[in-house]
């Protein structure tokens, strides 16, 4: 929770206090459900929620805008962005049932009105996003055809709307394989922590 402060100090005390309430409730419902790795759950707030607020580095969401988080597994990236951005649009999409039951029953405790959490194969979602989130959810090439279609062409941020993607390691043949202009941007610029090192965004457009 202190790495919250850390990096996120301006944040209101309802936000604080929902970021304080998280780790109980996946601590609570991991021991039902295997919704985030168990060895992992001392170092929940590194890297889970830190490594999803990346994202809140890289971009600031505008007001209104609608974020669709592809193939959210246990709510990450979603949940903790959708504390960050209250006044954003975020639909949380898997294809498994007992990961969406938990991430429905966390944004209701969290009390997070800009949330909702959908049990579909997201390529299937209707509407149309400004961006899309995922964490290492599939191979880079696969991953854009799927999720390129729910991209809205509209765009009203900085950046043009894309598919932001949380990735570690060497992936570099994906890369050549997807064969569009993506920009990587190292988390480690954001967050001193060694566990960032190897971590990535990688920014896709149409």
């Amino acid at each position: 929770m202190e790495l919250i402060k850390k990096y996120f100090p301006h944040l209101t005390d309802k936000q604080f206090e929902q970021f304080e309430l998280m780790l109980p409730l996946y601590d609570t419902w991991n021991k039902k459900i295997n919704v985030i790795s168990r060895k992992d759950i001392d170092n929940f707030y590194e890297h889970h929620v830190l490594h999803s607020l990346a994202i809140a580095k890289f971009i600031q969401f505008h007001p209104g805008s609608k974020i669709l988080d592809f193939g959210t597994g246990g709510g990450f990236p979603g949940i903790p962005l959708a504390i960050i951005f209250p006044d954003v649009q975020f639909h949380l999409v898997d294809s498994i049932e007992k990961k969406i039951k938990v991430v429905q029953s966390i944004i209701n405790e969290l009390e997070l009105k800009n949330t909702m959490a959908l049990k579909r194969r997201a390529e299937i979602t209707g509407g149309k996003f400004d961006f899309i989130v995922a964490r290492a959810v599939t191979a880079l090439p696969e991953f854009y055809t799927k999720a390129i279609t729910r991209l809205s062409d509209k765009s009203n941020h900085e950046i043009p709307n894309g598919i932001i993607y949380l990735k570690g390691g060497d992936f570099s043949e994906e890369l050549k394989e997807l064969k569009i202009q993506t920009r990587i941007t190292q988390i480690s610029n954001f967050f001193e922590e060694d566990f960032f090192v190897t971590k990535k965004i990688v920014l896709m457009n149409k």
